[in-house]
Protein backbone atom coordinates (compact mmCIF):
# COMPACT_ATOMS: atom_id res chain seq x y z
CA UNK A 1 0.00 0.00 0.00
CA UNK A 2 1.07 3.75 -0.88
CA UNK A 3 0.60 5.33 2.27
CA UNK A 4 2.28 2.82 4.32
CA UNK A 5 5.35 4.42 2.22
CA UNK A 6 5.65 7.50 3.78
CA UNK A 7 6.71 7.83 7.36
CA UNK A 8 3.41 10.40 8.59
CA UNK A 9 0.86 7.73 8.01
CA UNK A 10 3.16 4.92 9.91
CA UNK A 11 2.61 7.12 12.46
CA UNK A 12 -0.66 8.10 12.03
CA UNK A 13 -1.87 4.57 11.62
CA UNK A 14 -0.24 3.45 14.99
CA UNK A 15 -2.02 6.45 16.94
CA UNK A 16 -5.48 5.35 15.16
CA UNK A 17 -4.88 1.79 16.52
CA UNK A 18 -4.28 2.89 20.17
CA UNK A 19 -6.74 5.41 20.07
CA UNK A 20 -9.34 3.10 18.88
CA UNK A 21 -8.09 0.39 21.69
CA UNK A 22 -8.28 2.91 24.30
CA UNK A 23 -10.92 5.03 23.75
CA UNK A 24 -13.50 2.47 23.94
CA UNK A 25 -11.65 1.20 26.79
CA UNK A 26 -12.18 3.81 29.13
CA UNK A 27 -15.78 4.71 27.77
CA UNK A 28 -17.58 1.41 28.79
CA UNK A 29 -17.07 2.55 32.23
CA UNK A 30 -18.35 5.97 31.59
CA UNK A 31 -21.29 4.99 29.22
CA UNK A 32 -21.97 2.50 32.81
CA UNK A 33 -21.65 5.41 35.35
CA UNK A 34 -23.78 7.59 33.14
CA UNK A 35 -20.92 9.95 32.64
CA UNK A 36 -20.53 9.45 28.42
CA UNK A 37 -19.74 13.40 28.61
CA UNK A 38 -17.07 13.70 30.99
CA UNK A 39 -14.59 13.13 27.76
CA UNK A 40 -16.35 16.00 26.22
CA UNK A 41 -15.54 18.45 29.34
CA UNK A 42 -11.86 16.83 29.68
CA UNK A 43 -11.34 17.96 26.25
CA UNK A 44 -12.56 21.89 26.89
CA UNK A 45 -9.84 21.48 29.69
CA UNK A 46 -7.59 20.01 27.66
CA UNK A 47 -7.21 22.66 25.35
CA UNK A 48 -5.47 25.25 27.81
CA UNK A 49 -2.56 22.50 28.44
CA UNK A 50 -2.34 22.63 24.54
CA UNK A 51 -2.24 26.51 24.35
CA UNK A 52 0.34 26.29 27.54
CA UNK A 53 2.31 24.15 25.70
CA UNK A 54 3.09 26.17 22.62
CA UNK A 55 3.26 29.19 25.03
CA UNK A 56 6.11 27.67 26.94
CA UNK A 57 7.67 25.83 24.04
CA UNK A 58 6.65 22.37 25.83
CA UNK A 59 5.22 19.00 24.38
CA UNK A 60 1.99 19.87 24.14
CA UNK A 61 0.91 16.56 24.43
CA UNK A 62 2.33 15.92 27.63
CA UNK A 63 1.46 19.67 28.66
CA UNK A 64 -2.68 18.58 27.57
CA UNK A 65 -2.05 15.16 29.77
CA UNK A 66 -1.19 17.61 32.84
CA UNK A 67 -3.55 19.54 32.84
CA UNK A 68 -6.51 17.65 31.95
CA UNK A 69 -5.87 15.05 34.93
CA UNK A 70 -6.02 18.45 36.97
CA UNK A 71 -9.29 19.35 35.26
CA UNK A 72 -10.35 15.30 36.03
CA UNK A 73 -9.19 15.85 39.76
CA UNK A 74 -11.39 19.10 39.69
CA UNK A 75 -14.47 17.05 38.56
CA UNK A 76 -14.42 14.30 40.82
CA UNK A 77 -13.99 16.80 43.69
CA UNK A 78 -16.89 19.11 42.61
CA UNK A 79 -18.85 15.85 42.07
CA UNK A 80 -18.15 14.94 45.81
CA UNK A 81 -18.77 18.09 47.48
CA UNK A 82 -20.74 20.40 44.85
CA UNK A 83 -24.20 19.34 45.62
CA UNK A 84 -26.85 21.47 44.13
CA UNK A 85 -23.99 23.87 42.61
CA UNK A 86 -22.18 21.01 41.21
CA UNK A 87 -23.03 21.51 37.96
CA UNK A 88 -22.28 25.39 37.53
CA UNK A 89 -19.27 24.91 39.21
CA UNK A 90 -18.30 22.18 36.35
CA UNK A 91 -19.92 24.65 33.48
CA UNK A 92 -17.11 27.37 34.86
CA UNK A 93 -14.28 24.62 34.76
CA UNK A 94 -15.12 23.57 31.13
CA UNK A 95 -15.59 27.21 29.70
CA UNK A 96 -12.58 28.24 31.59
CA UNK A 97 -10.92 25.59 30.12
CA UNK A 98 -11.65 26.62 26.38
CA UNK A 99 -11.49 30.28 27.08
CA UNK A 100 -7.99 29.36 28.70
CA UNK A 101 -6.34 27.80 25.88
CA UNK A 102 -8.06 29.76 23.11
CA UNK A 103 -6.15 32.73 25.14
CA UNK A 104 -2.77 31.01 25.73
CA UNK A 105 -2.74 30.45 21.88
CA UNK A 106 -3.26 34.17 21.49
CA UNK A 107 -0.11 34.65 23.08
CA UNK A 108 1.85 31.51 21.73
CA UNK A 109 4.22 32.48 18.63
CA UNK A 110 2.73 33.09 15.50
CA UNK A 111 0.93 30.40 13.80
CA UNK A 112 0.03 28.30 16.57
CA UNK A 113 -3.35 29.05 16.15
CA UNK A 114 -3.33 26.65 12.75
CA UNK A 115 -1.82 24.64 15.30
CA UNK A 116 -4.74 24.39 17.78
CA UNK A 117 -7.12 23.03 15.12
CA UNK A 118 -4.98 19.94 14.72
CA UNK A 119 -5.88 19.32 18.05
CA UNK A 120 -9.46 20.25 18.36
CA UNK A 121 -10.38 18.48 15.01
CA UNK A 122 -7.48 15.95 14.51
CA UNK A 123 -4.59 15.74 12.03
CA UNK A 124 -2.25 13.34 9.96
CA UNK A 125 0.67 14.86 8.71
CA UNK A 126 1.45 16.69 12.01
CA UNK A 127 1.60 13.11 14.76
CA UNK A 128 5.36 13.67 15.22
CA UNK A 129 7.87 10.72 16.46
CA UNK A 130 7.49 12.86 19.64
CA UNK A 131 3.87 12.81 19.54
CA UNK A 132 3.84 8.42 19.26
CA UNK A 133 6.14 8.07 21.96
CA UNK A 134 3.73 10.35 24.30
CA UNK A 135 0.70 8.36 22.84
CA UNK A 136 2.51 4.89 23.44
CA UNK A 137 3.37 5.44 27.41
CA UNK A 138 -0.13 6.91 28.04
CA UNK A 139 -1.90 4.09 26.27
CA UNK A 140 0.07 1.63 28.05
CA UNK A 141 -1.16 3.87 31.20
CA UNK A 142 -5.04 3.45 29.90
CA UNK A 143 -4.72 -0.54 29.37
CA UNK A 144 -3.10 -1.39 32.60
CA UNK A 145 -5.47 0.68 34.28
CA UNK A 146 -8.78 -0.89 32.34
CA UNK A 147 -7.87 -4.41 32.01
CA UNK A 148 -6.05 -4.52 35.25
CA UNK A 149 -8.43 -3.21 37.52
CA UNK A 150 -11.92 -4.19 35.26
CA UNK A 151 -13.59 -6.03 38.02
CA UNK A 152 -13.12 -3.27 40.36
CA UNK A 153 -14.03 -0.37 38.28
CA UNK A 154 -17.10 -2.59 36.89
CA UNK A 155 -18.49 -3.13 40.33
CA UNK A 156 -18.12 0.52 40.86
CA UNK A 157 -19.52 1.73 38.32
CA UNK A 158 -22.30 -0.73 38.57
CA UNK A 159 -23.47 0.17 42.04
CA UNK A 160 -20.85 2.61 44.33
CA UNK A 161 -23.03 1.62 47.49
CA UNK A 162 -22.34 -2.26 47.30
CA UNK A 163 -19.04 -1.59 46.16
CA UNK A 164 -18.61 0.71 49.14
CA UNK A 165 -20.16 -1.90 51.04
CA UNK A 166 -17.84 -4.64 50.26
CA UNK A 167 -14.63 -2.95 51.21
CA UNK A 168 -13.63 -1.41 47.88
CA UNK A 169 -12.13 2.13 48.02
CA UNK A 170 -14.72 3.89 45.65
CA UNK A 171 -13.25 7.73 45.92
CA UNK A 172 -10.02 6.26 45.61
CA UNK A 173 -11.07 4.36 42.07
CA UNK A 174 -13.72 6.93 40.46
CA UNK A 175 -10.49 9.63 41.15
CA UNK A 176 -8.64 6.91 38.88
CA UNK A 177 -11.37 6.47 36.70
CA UNK A 178 -11.75 10.12 36.43
CA UNK A 179 -7.90 10.68 35.41
CA UNK A 180 -7.25 7.46 33.12
CA UNK A 181 -10.24 9.79 30.99
CA UNK A 182 -8.07 12.70 31.02
CA UNK A 183 -5.35 10.67 29.66
CA UNK A 184 -7.33 8.85 27.07
CA UNK A 185 -8.14 11.99 25.84
CA UNK A 186 -4.81 13.06 25.89
CA UNK A 187 -4.16 9.62 23.82
CA UNK A 188 -6.68 10.52 21.13
CA UNK A 189 -6.74 14.24 20.44
CA UNK A 190 -3.86 14.34 17.98
CA UNK A 191 -6.23 11.78 15.78
CA UNK A 192 -9.87 12.21 16.71
CA UNK A 193 -9.31 15.81 18.10
CA UNK A 194 -9.93 17.35 21.31
CA UNK A 195 -13.70 18.41 20.63
CA UNK A 196 -14.65 14.79 18.91
CA UNK A 197 -13.09 12.89 21.36
CA UNK A 198 -15.84 11.94 23.76
CA UNK A 199 -17.74 10.15 20.85
CA UNK A 200 -15.00 7.82 20.26
CA UNK A 201 -15.36 6.64 24.29
CA UNK A 202 -19.12 6.28 24.22
CA UNK A 203 -20.37 4.89 20.22
CA UNK A 204 -18.42 2.30 19.90
CA UNK A 205 -19.66 1.31 23.15
CA UNK A 206 -23.12 1.61 22.38
CA UNK A 207 -22.85 0.17 19.30
CA UNK A 208 -21.48 -2.80 20.80
CA UNK A 209 -24.08 -3.08 23.65
CA UNK A 210 -26.79 -3.60 20.37
CA UNK A 211 -24.73 -7.11 20.35
CA UNK A 212 -23.77 -8.23 23.72
CA UNK A 213 -24.55 -7.59 27.49
CA UNK A 214 -21.76 -9.65 28.74
CA UNK A 215 -18.97 -7.40 29.54
CA UNK A 216 -15.78 -9.48 28.03
CA UNK A 217 -18.19 -9.24 24.68
CA UNK A 218 -19.19 -5.52 25.02
CA UNK A 219 -15.35 -4.91 25.91
CA UNK A 220 -13.78 -6.94 23.09
CA UNK A 221 -16.76 -5.35 20.76
CA UNK A 222 -16.20 -2.20 21.40
CA UNK A 223 -12.50 -2.34 21.01
CA UNK A 224 -12.76 -3.86 17.87
CA UNK A 225 -15.38 -1.66 16.63
CA UNK A 226 -12.64 1.91 17.78
CA UNK A 227 -9.85 -0.15 15.75
CA UNK A 228 -12.03 -0.09 13.01
CA UNK A 229 -13.16 3.02 12.71
CA UNK A 230 -10.10 4.96 13.55
CA UNK A 231 -8.14 3.03 10.98
CA UNK A 232 -11.13 2.88 8.17
CA UNK A 233 -10.97 6.63 8.96
CA UNK A 234 -7.33 7.29 8.58
CA UNK A 235 -7.23 5.30 5.53
CA UNK A 236 -10.31 7.46 4.04
CA UNK A 237 -8.45 10.82 5.51
CA UNK A 238 -5.95 10.13 3.04
CA UNK A 239 -7.01 9.51 0.16
CA UNK A 240 -10.19 11.84 0.11
CA UNK A 241 -8.64 14.72 1.69
CA UNK A 242 -11.02 15.17 4.60
CA UNK A 243 -10.84 15.81 8.01
CA UNK A 244 -9.83 12.38 10.34
CA UNK A 245 -11.48 13.22 13.45
CA UNK A 246 -15.10 14.07 11.39
CA UNK A 247 -14.31 10.91 9.46
CA UNK A 248 -13.61 8.34 11.89
CA UNK A 249 -16.47 9.49 14.02
CA UNK A 250 -19.23 9.51 11.35
CA UNK A 251 -18.11 6.10 10.89
CA UNK A 252 -18.51 4.99 14.61
CA UNK A 253 -22.19 6.61 14.41
CA UNK A 254 -22.72 4.40 11.25
CA UNK A 255 -21.28 0.72 12.70
CA UNK A 256 -24.05 2.23 15.62
CA UNK A 257 -26.67 2.28 12.94
CA UNK A 258 -26.06 -0.74 11.51
CA UNK A 259 -25.65 -2.77 14.74
CA UNK A 260 -28.65 -1.15 15.86
CA UNK A 261 -30.69 -1.96 13.06
CA UNK A 262 -28.98 -5.86 12.88
CA UNK A 263 -29.57 -6.53 16.73
CA UNK A 264 -33.65 -5.17 16.88
CA UNK A 265 -35.21 -8.22 14.61
CA UNK A 266 -32.38 -10.39 16.73
CA UNK A 267 -33.75 -9.46 20.07
CA UNK A 268 -37.34 -9.58 19.07
CA UNK A 269 -36.89 -13.20 18.12
CA UNK A 270 -34.89 -14.10 21.43
CA UNK A 271 -38.34 -12.34 23.14
CA UNK A 272 -40.61 -14.74 21.24
CA UNK A 273 -38.17 -17.57 21.55
CA UNK A 274 -38.02 -16.64 25.57
CA UNK A 275 -42.03 -16.35 25.74
CA UNK A 276 -42.85 -19.43 23.67
CA UNK A 277 -40.01 -21.30 26.43
CA UNK A 278 -42.23 -20.58 29.09
CA UNK A 279 -45.01 -23.29 30.38
CA UNK A 280 -47.96 -22.96 32.92
CA UNK A 281 -45.92 -25.29 35.36
CA UNK A 282 -43.28 -23.08 35.79
CA UNK A 283 -44.15 -19.86 36.79
CA UNK A 284 -41.89 -16.64 36.13
CA UNK A 285 -42.15 -15.88 40.16
CA UNK A 286 -40.76 -20.06 40.89
CA UNK A 287 -37.47 -19.02 39.11
CA UNK A 288 -34.44 -17.64 41.12
CA UNK A 289 -34.04 -13.92 40.94
CA UNK A 290 -30.53 -12.11 39.82
CA UNK A 291 -28.36 -11.97 42.97
CA UNK A 292 -26.35 -8.93 43.52
CA UNK A 293 -23.44 -11.29 44.01
CA UNK A 294 -24.06 -12.49 40.54
CA UNK A 295 -23.50 -8.56 39.15
CA UNK A 296 -19.50 -9.52 38.32
CA UNK A 297 -17.93 -9.03 34.89
CA UNK A 298 -20.05 -11.36 33.17
CA UNK A 299 -22.42 -8.73 32.39
CA UNK A 300 -23.28 -5.13 32.17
Amino acid sequence: MTLLSYAFMQRALLAAVLVGITAPAIGIYLVQRRQALMGDGIGHVAMTGVGLGFLLSWSPVWMAAAVSVLGAVLMELIRWYGRTRGDIALAMLFYGGMAGGVMLMGLAPTGSNANLLSYLFGSLTTVSDSDVTAICVLAAFVLLVTLGLRRQLFAVSQDEEFARVTGLPVRALNLLTAVTAAVTVTVAMRVVGLLLVSALMVVPVAAAQQLSRSFAATFAIAVAIGVGVTLGGTVTSYYQDVPPGATIVLLAIAAFIALTALATPLARRRARAGAGAESPGDPAECRIPATRGAADEGGI
